[in-house]
């Protein structure tokens, strides 16, 4: 039986203009094909069991040609596998889509287009250039500026001049001279406002304002790169005060999120809304112990009111716990316990089981936890401690300074260091000055080292949720920031300091 082809449309970079029913396909792939310029958000975006076949197409560079990439989706789909298409962009606007699709019809391997977010409009609105502007002109005309090695660019600049609307220039980097160059021999003005928009949409974005007369000359001293687009038009001249996306706090920060998959996400949001770049590049994943009978044990007990304390220490734990509690009864199962938990974090996992727990400690960590709670406990006191198998023992220590106490400290998951990912981590570490990976525990920094083993330490940018995870990542000679206090918040608020210091710094070398 044939699979099925998705032909998807990746956005010109951001995470967030991935459509809602690409991300949907995506998650479902088992084989992904994909080009050079899909953000690398959206990579990480790729199931962990999926098949990934990189096709790396840029200008003079294509890892594999269209007609063996044609080959390569029919061959998958008659495998029977779900096959993704991954492509910048909108597959349709000078993406070749209509190229892959003829091998599928002659063999009659279904498939489907997911439209994507184009460059051409969504590159201007992230440098404040609107595509048309009722006071300013009315149409947009979007050109392939794109011409083969050794020929000449063959375009009718007279039409494109006659039309005086935006031109938005795809893939014309390389042959800039001869586009501005052949309008001016139409009869452009000079002085028309131009800009190329390099890597929009993403932390390295950058733009380079001008005329039809400037811009080559421009481009050329600031070492434009691709991938950039072209847009000619007096819409251009709106970008100084239309703009918005630098003005966010983060613009030009790249964080990379270390945190398991399932927990990433609310850290990931507070980080993008004040501008950076995001990549989920999960270090560490939690997996319940089987078999656990000690956990079992200790569920019976509690609910016969044989425990005073249930202690929580992270919201894996919690959620780990409840699984099993939910086999055997519900929440209400727990009246008369008191809960405690090491952070808000924690606590918040709580809640989602109707529960508020009756002590956080004031600073979040298993020694503070450990002190305050054994000032408030009373002298034979039975506590419950369900949390990972290598937990820190100085909760542990701190709370049998209360006397008489009987602790069950079970272990009911383990955490796991994963395997690299899609992305080249050095390419990625090394690739800017802005870029900082967050840890939000100890065991993040010891997953992430792994993965990264043979990387240069020094050069990495750590941001701690506390001093546990500093000590560790100082441990392996990184740089680090610590946040005040152990929330998310925190985190987001050191990650701009630590912006902000470094930008500073930058400044002050240039004086």
């Amino acid at each position: 039986m044939n699979g099925k082809v998705w032909l998807i449309g990746a956005g010109p970079g951001d995470h967030g203009l991935l459509t809602l029913r690409g991300k949907d396909v995506l998650e479902q792939a088992e084989v992904v094909v994909y080009d050079a310029l899909v953000g690398q958000g959206i990579l990480c975006m790729m199931p962990d069991n999926a098949e990934r076949i990189s096709v790396g197409k840029r200008s003079g560079d294509h890892t594999l040609p269209q007609d063996e990439i044609n080959a390569l989706l029919l061959t998958k789909a008659m495998q029977g596998k779900r096959v993704v298409r991954l492509k910048g962009g909108d597959p349709f606007l000078f993406g070749r889509g209509g190229e892959e699709l003829e091998l599928l019809i002659e063999h009659d391997i279904p498939y489907e287009i997911v439209p994507g977010v184009t460059s051409a409009f969504a590159v201007p609105a992230y440098n404040g250039i609107p595509v048309t502007h009722r006071d300013i002109c009315s149409s947009v005309h979007i050109i392939t500026g794109h011409r083969k090695k050794g020929r000449v660019l063959s375009l009718d600049f007279k039409a494109l001049c006659a039309m005086h609307g935006t031109l938005v220039f795809l893939m014309g980097i390389a042959a800039l001279p001869d586009i501005c160059g052949g309008l001016l021999d139409a009869g452009m003005d000079p002085k028309t406002p131009a800009a190329v928009l390099e890597r929009g949409t993403t932390a390295a974005q950058k733009r380079v304002i001008g005329t039809v007369g400037s811009l080559t000359s421009l481009c050329t001293k600031q070492k434009v790169q691709t991938p950039a687009i072209i847009v000619v038009g007096d819409v251009c001249a709106l970008s100084e005060r239309f703009a918005w996306y630098e003005k966010l706090p983060l613009f030009g920060v790249k964080a990379v999120v270390t945190r398991p998959k399932e927990r990433s996400s609310a850290l990931s949001s507070m980080l993008r809304q004040k501008g950076a770049e995001v990549i989920e590049l999960p270090a560490i994943d939690t997996k319940p112990l089987v078999g656990n009978t000690r956990l079992d044990d200790a569920i019976t007990s509690l609910l016969k009111k044989k425990y005073d304390w249930l202690v929580f220490t992270s919201p894996a734990g919690v959620k780990t716990f409840f699984s099993r509690l939910m086999q055997t009864g519900d929440c209400r199962m727990l009246n008369g316990v008191q809960i405690a938990v090491i952070g808000q974090g924690t606590q918040k996992e709580l809640m989602n089981y109707g529960l508020k727990a009756d002590f956080i400690p004031s600073v979040y960590d298993g020694q503070t936890l450990g002190r305050e709670l054994a000032e408030k406990t009373q002298a034979g006191a039975r506590m419950l401690i369900p949390r990972a198998a290598a937990g820190n023992q100085e909760l542990v220590e701190e709370l049998r300074r209360v006397e008489n106490v009987t602790i069950d400290d079970i272990p009911i998951y383990e955490t796991r260091y994963k395997e690299m990912g899609i992305l080249d981590l050095k390419t990625l570490l090394e690739s800017g000055d802005m870029i900082f990976t967050m840890f939000t525990s100890a065991s993040t920094v010891k997953g992430f080292a792994r993965i990264a083993a043979g990387l240069d330490m020094t050069r990495v940018k750590a941001v701690c949720i506390g001093k546990q995870t500093q000590a560790e990542a100082a441990r392996f000679g990184m740089n680090t920031w610590t946040a005040e206090r152990a929330t998310l918040e925190a985190l987001t608020e050191c990650l701009q300091n630590a912006a902000y210091e470094l930008r500073n710094k930058e400044r002050e070398a240039m004086v």
